[in-house]
């Protein structure tokens, strides 16, 4: 198999492959545009964003200093938010709901690495999607790692390291992040 193909398999990759690499270029130039547009010019912000991303709603609102891997395997819905420098490693897809707000500093991540020093000195990556579902709120500076699947009506409380699957109508919190309470879905 070609490393791309190991990769859209879920199987470990080499992430230096010249096939791999691209995803990554076409999104850090991407980046580097969008990031470079002033931060009153909304609707070049979004035009960008929306050329940048896979698929995306209507409204789309995305403070700069924004970075990714892909930009394709983002998919976001309506009344998108995300503040000041959001990470969004995508090698895997990443799925996020309507009415989804990003705080400051977060980064989510599809990618990890082998815990062996051989796997890491052979440039192997493995990725898992990561799905976020409608009217959730991620603090400032949360960490959402690879394979993990937020429910609907959730907040995630700033600082939290989202490391398992988190159900509808909660509030999570800490490192590693842990149920604190349920919270009502009052639409």
């Amino acid at each position: 198999m070609r490393e791309i193909e190991k990769l859209e398999a879920g199987l470990e990759y080499n992430f230096f492959d010249e096939e791999v690499a691209a995803r990554k270029e076409r999104a850090a130039v991407l980046c580097e545009k969008f990031n470079a547009i002033p931060s009153n010019d909304f609707e070049k912000q979004e035009a960008t964003i929306k050329e940048l991303f896979g698929s995306t709603g209507k409204h789309v609102y995305v403070q700069s200093r924004f970075n990714c891997d892909c930009g394709k395997n983002i998919h976001v819905g309506e009344d998108f938010v995300s503040n000041y420098n959001v990470t969004i490693l995508d090698i895997a897809p990443v799925n996020i709901g309507d009415y989804v707000m990003i705080g400051p500093n977060t980064m989510i991540t599809t990618v990890g690495h082998p815990i062996s020093p051989k796997g890491r000195r052979q440039h192997l990556g493995k990725c898992k999607p990561v799905n976020i579902g409608n009217d959730v709120w991620i603090g400032g500076n949360v960490v959402i790692l690879p394979g993990v699947t937020i429910g609907n009506n959730v907040v995630i409380g700033a600082s939290a390291v989202v490391t398992k699957d988190v159900p509808d109508n909660c509030v999570m919190a800490g490192v590693p992040a842990k149920k604190i309470k349920d919270i009502e879905n009052d639409l």
